[in-house]
């Protein structure tokens, strides 16, 4: 009688379903995954040593390389947890803003997992569908911070700028004459906040189209429901947070249970699975598309009627005005010693924690006084649920595994951070 022995084989780094540099040693029983073990550290970014330093405003554009989907959301975190420190007051107009592009950014994140699990998974289509509205958010990216990914549009105290009144449009060259660019300007002639509203408008019926496309597509239930399934007191002993806890039917969500910023102020539900597996995540992920596009709707409407200042009036914190500071002796120094020295934070110590896209993503933060961080911890939530990555994994096929990581939606740059 044959022997039995169980193989050992690399998935990835360089697999296209590993979403990064995740090296995956799967043991397998002919199809059968035994047991699977992530390998990470080829990447390793060392953020946290970098921001130990830099100053603490120069650390703001490394944030947005960690979740490279979900750039502005890491900011907030590591803004909010300066500002802790700092003591210091954000204006109200500032944090709509800042709801709204948190927003923004989650409805990003959630089209390029979409689009890439269901390319995992075998269904082409819908990474193309989700790009075309990525598109148009990347361009309200563009618009306030001058870059379609990594922002570094907020700051301690508030954002860099004010919406402006104008967005980029379209030149006619050889492909599109003049009718069409006319066509495909239509929702670009008005302000950053017109154009927003008019996506938010067109973008449940995108919505519709991805439902259409998949929620009872019959292939796709075939390779998600009862696979990778987690019960709600694992996801808990696990440390899963976002849509991976919500999925598994806990309904915990940081902007209802521990609001920040004007979450309180806005009116929006929490969707949460019932059968903890890779179809539930999807599910709730979907619904959190929805709910996304209804907390900016109330953002835009409130910023339209409210005019006011987007960054604090502190200028050890914040730079003064450019009129100010080529007219003014005193706000000239405070400039120049801002973007030479920075500003020195209190001593002490906090965490500052944010609903991202993927989960709880917190920021631990030491001062000793100093102009940069004495220590920088970082929790991601990824790193979580990767660690949980072979249990999910187990019994199930090579096949099932590729469904596990786009259900897990890992991005490695908070990962290896």
């Amino acid at each position: 009688m044959a022997e039995i022995r169980n193989y050992t084989m690399n998935f990835g780094p360089q697999h296209p379903a590993a979403h990064g540099v995740l090296r995956l040693v799967l043991e397998l029983d002919g199809e059968v995954v035994r047991r699977a073990d992530p390998h990470i550290g080829l990447l390793h970014r060392a953020t946290e040593k970098l921001a130990e330093n830099k100053t603490y405003i120069q650390s703001v554009p490394y944030m947005d390389r960690l979740d490279y989907v979900s750039m502005m959301v890491n900011e907030h975190a590591y803004v909010m947890a300066i500002e802790k420190l700092l003591d210091i007051q954000v204006p109200l107009r500032a944090q709509y803003i800042r709801v709204m592009f948190d927003e923004i950014t989650r409805i990003l994140n959630h089209l390029l997992w979409i689009g890439a699990h269901a390319l995992d998974v075998g269904a082409m289509t819908m990474f193309l569908y989700a790009f075309r509205e990525r598109e148009d958010l990347m361009d309200c990216y563009e618009a306030v911070s001058g870059a379609r990914m990594h922002a570094a549009y907020y700051r301690p105290g508030g954002v860099y700028r004010d919406l402006p009144d104008t967005m980029p449009r379209y030149q006619s060259s050889k492909i599109h004459n003049e009718k069409q660019t006319r066509l495909r300007n239509a929702n670009r002639e008005g302000s950053l906040l017109d154009f927003i509203e008019d996506f938010t408008n067109r973008f449940p019926n995108y919505v519709d189209e991805y439902e259409t496309l998949l929620t009872d597509n019959r292939i796709w239930k075939q390779r998600l429901v009862d696979i990778g399934v987690v019960t709600p007191e694992r996801a808990k002993a696990l440390g899963f947070t976002g849509p991976m806890l919500r999925g598994s039917g806990v309904e915990w969500d940081l902007r209802k249970k521990q609001p920040y910023e004007v979450y309180d102020r806005l009116d929006f539900d929490i969707p949460v699975g019932v059968n903890g597996d890779c179809y539930d995540r999807y599910l709730v992920r979907i619904e959190e598309f929805r709910q996304s596009n209804r907390i900016i709707k109330q953002c835009v409407e409130w910023l339209r009627i409210n005019a006011g200042p987007v960054i604090t009036d502190n200028h050890k914190v914040a730079p003064p005005s450019r009129v100010d500071m080529k007219q003014n002796m005193e706000e000239m120094i405070h400039h120049f010693k801002l973007f030479t020295e920075g500003f020195h934070v209190p001593p002490g110590e906090t965490y500052a924690a944010v609903e991202h896209p993927k989960g709880e993503f917190g920021i631990y933060l030491v001062s000793n006084g100093a102009n940069k961080p004495y220590r920088l911890k970082i929790r991601a939530p990824g790193f979580a649920h990767l660690a949980a990555l072979d249990e999910m994994s187990r019994g199930h096929m090579i096949a099932d595994v590729v469904a596990i990581i786009g259900t897990q939606d890992i991005v490695f740059g908070e990962i290896d951070r």
